[in-house]
C-alpha cells in the first residue's frame, strides 16, 4: 500500500504528528513503502519519486561528554563522527548498538524521530546545515514507513536544536 502525499486520508495520526498539531506547527504526511531486511524493517529504495537528499535520517549516537546525542542528516549522505563530536563538544561519538537502541531512545531501528526523541527525552540534537538550505525536509514521524515533511527551522525551534555541518 503506497501513498504518497496524503493529508489526514486515513493515515492515522502518530504520536509525532500529535505533538506537531498540539505546537501549531504545520507539516505534510507521507508514507513509503517498506521492506524486512534480516529483522530490521526499512524504507525501500524507491521513495516514490522524492529526492532523497531531502530524505533526513535520524543517527542516535552517545557522546564521552554528553552521553545520548541525535544527529539529523539526509539519507544519501553519511555522518562525520568527527564533525559531530565537536560541534556537541565531545571528544568522540559512536553510534548507540542496535540492541540498545529502543530502551535508549524509545523507538525501533528505523523509526527513530527527532521530534519524538526530543519530547520524551531531551537528548541534543544537530540537524545538517544542508537542513536549513533546503527549508522543507522529511523525517521520520515515529513509524518504520511513516515520514512528516515539515520546515526544518520549525523543526529545529521544536527540538531546541542546533544546525552544523555533521557530514563527511
Amino acid at each position: 500500500m503506497s501513498k504518497k502525499r496524503k493529508k489526514n486520508d486515513g493515515l492515522g495520526k502518530t504520536l509525532v504528528e500529535k505533538i506537531l498539531d498540539k505546537a501549531n506547527i504545520s507539516y505534510q504526511q507521507y508514507e513509503f513503502p517498506t521492506k524486512t531486511e534480516g529483522d530490521v524493517e526499512q524504507l525501500q529504495v524507491d521513495h516514490l519519486g522524492v529526492d532523497e537528499h531531502h530524505i533526513y535520517k535520524t543517527l542516535a549516537l552517545t557522546g564521552n561528554k554528553t552521553g545520548p546525542l541525535v544527529g539529523v542528516l539526509p539519507i544519501d549522505e553519511h555522518l562525520s563522527y568527527k564533525k559531530l563530536a565537536k560541534l556537541s563538544g565531545n571528544k568522540k561519538v559512536g553510534m548507540i548498538p542496535l540492541k540498545d537502541l529502543e530502551r535508549t531512545t524509545g523507538y525501533e531501528h528505523g523509526a527513530n524521530t527527532p521530534v519524538g526523541i526530543w519530547e520524551t527525552k531531551k537528548f541534543p540534537i544537530y540537524l545538517n546545515d544542508s537542513a536549513k538550505k533546503q527549508g522543507q525536509i522529511l523525517v521520520s514521524s515515529g513509524k518504520i514507513g511513516r515520514s512528516i515533511e515539515i520546515n526544518a527551522e520549525d523543526l529545529r525551534k521544536l527540538v531546541h536544536g542546533t544546525f552544523g555541518e555533521i557530514t563527511e
